[in-house]
């Protein structure tokens, strides 16, 4: 069902700076986050979607995250936003 969200989003930021960059300015709906991404990576998009009170929606594979936002890398993070 998540993957399905990314594909369906119009607007999508992949990246955890970015995704944090968009957290902090309050345009973001929901965080997905790769099981599979490394912590030290992915803690602080956590941390900050924890602060601002967005959902963070886990997911199995950044590979297969990557693939539903139309890259050929792994994803990490991926935000929704309005």
């Amino acid at each position: 069902m998540s993957y399905e969200k990314v594909i369906q989003a119009k607007s999508i930021i992949v990246g955890t700076k970015q995704t944090v960059k968009a957290l902090k300015s309050g345009t973001v709906m929901e965080v997905l986050v790769a099981k599979d991404a490394e912590p030290r990576v992915t803690s602080k998009v956590i941390s900050t979607a924890s602060e601002y009170n967005v959902p963070i929606i886990y997911v199995d594979s950044m590979k297969k995250l990557g693939k539903a936002c139309g890259i050929e890398v792994g994803a990490s993070t991926v935000a929704l936003t309005f």
